[in-house]
């Protein structure tokens, strides 16, 4: 089974990768940063569970594209 996560950090996930799509990769170390640098999020916690969802939507974008590809 796949790991669940709640809405609000989908949420403030997808929102920052629609406002800044260029600033966000599949490293989730360098997305860490950035979440740090776009939000309030004080808790490391929250913090990394976003960074983590906004890997998992990059790889899924990059997939999506390389699939249009061929």
């Amino acid at each position: 089974m796949g790991k669940v996560r709640p809405d609000h950090i989908k949420e403030i996930a997808r929102k920052l990768v629609e406002r800044f799509p260029e600033k966000f990769t599949s490293d989730f170390d360098q997305n860490k940063k950035m979440v740090n640098e776009f939000t309030n999020v004080t808790s490391s916690k929250i913090r990394n569970r976003v960074a983590g969802y906004i890997v998992r939507l990059m790889k899924s974008t990059s997939n999506k594209k390389s699939d249009l590809e061929y």
